[in-house]
């Protein structure tokens, strides 16, 4: 249940929804298995897995959901050499070449004559809101699956206002200036890993991997006009991990101490351990990212106040609208 990957997101409107509301609106999209010619499905699950039937855990304010999203394996090399042997068989039956339309149709039918038999694959896609914070915090590895998330939790409760996390200072910038003068940004140590780019040319690339980061060899690329796109930074309560230029966590690390402080309390069940697991990551969490704003020049809450600006539309008044036009 420990993040291992961070997509953060502020709410342009406080998060209204009490954890039975919002279990009441999962309930109506849980998860169910692929169907024969499906390859992907998804839906929610509870976040303490079998066999818990809570599609919401709420811990100290803070809110967990939990989506499982199924795919089908279907490799392309197995499509393909079946389509090869369905062309040769034409071919050599009816003596004419398969045309580039026909071999397309001859795919897509392929396609759904094997996904019956495909193998399927499971992945849990865990997420928290911080409504005191006004946060929703992704574990994921990628913008793209954290959408995802977002996209099932927008069609569940109807709407989600959200905007990514952003920093007044440039994450790209700021990253590069900490370490041209050798200086881990506030309330932060470096790590062993960065990634450098060449802003003119983008194929040229840099990554270090347990070097000191603040060595001459490195220097001397910031000075030619590199840009750090990547940047191990420790925090010093236990937590490491990378950050991007998009502010995006990677690679998060939770040192053994507070996972075994976690460890310690008499937990008599599973529920229980999740429960103190969860209490100390998300309180943890906070603190981190709240320094990880500061470390890159405070929240840029300009997108969040313009947005708060504009009237809240009325479901009332769009309904007559909408009727309006439909005469």
């Amino acid at each position: 249940m420990w993040f291992k990957n961070l997509h953060i997101y502020r709410f342009t409107r406080p998060f209204e929804l009490s954890a039975e509301e919002l279990a009441d609106r999962l309930a109506g999209r849980p998860f169910a298995p692929c169907g024969n010619l499906e390859m992907t499905r998804s839906g929610w699950v509870p976040p303490l897995g079998h066999p818990a039937t809570d599609l919401v855990h709420v811990t100290n304010g803070y809110t967990m959901v939990c989506a499982r999203r199924q795919e089908k394996l279907l490799p392309a090399a197995v499509v393909n050499e079946a389509l090869e042997e369905s062309i040769q068989a034409i071919e050599a039956e009816e003596l004419r070449k398969v045309g580039r339309k026909e071999r397309s149709k001859l795919k897509e039918e392929l396609v759904f004559t094997l996904l019956p038999r495909a193998l399927a694959r499971s992945t849990l896609q865990h997420a928290y809101i911080d409504p005191a914070g006004g946060l929703l915090v992704v574990s994921a590895a990628s913008a793209k699956r954290a959408e995802e998330l977002l996209d099932g939790l927008r069609e569940a409760v109807g709407s989600l206002p959200l905007i990514p996390l952003r920093a007044k200072g440039i994450p790209l910038q700021v990253m590069t200036d900490c370490l041209l003068r050798a200086t881990p940004p506030a309330g932060f140590e470096f790590g062993h890993d960065c990634e450098l780019r060449d802003p003119a040319d983008e194929g040229a690339v840099i990554r270090c991997k347990n070097q000191d980061l603040t060595a001459t060899e490195i220097n001397n690329h910031l000075q030619t006009g590199m840009t750090v796109t990547k940047l191990a930074l420790c925090w010093p309560s236990g937590i490491e991990c990378i950050v991007d230029e998009q502010l995006a966590v990677k690679r998060l690390v939770f040192d053994d101490v507070l996972q075994e402080q976690a460890a310690d309390g008499d937990a008599p069940d599973a529920a229980a351990r999740f429960d103190a697991d969860f209490a100390i990551m998300s309180l943890e969490l906070s603190r981190f990212i709240a320094g990880l704003m500061q470390a890159f020049g405070g929240d840029d809450l300009s997108e969040l106040e313009s947005t708060a600006a504009d009237p809240v539309p009325d479901e009332h008044e769009n309904a007559e609208e909408a009727a309006v036009l439909a005469e």
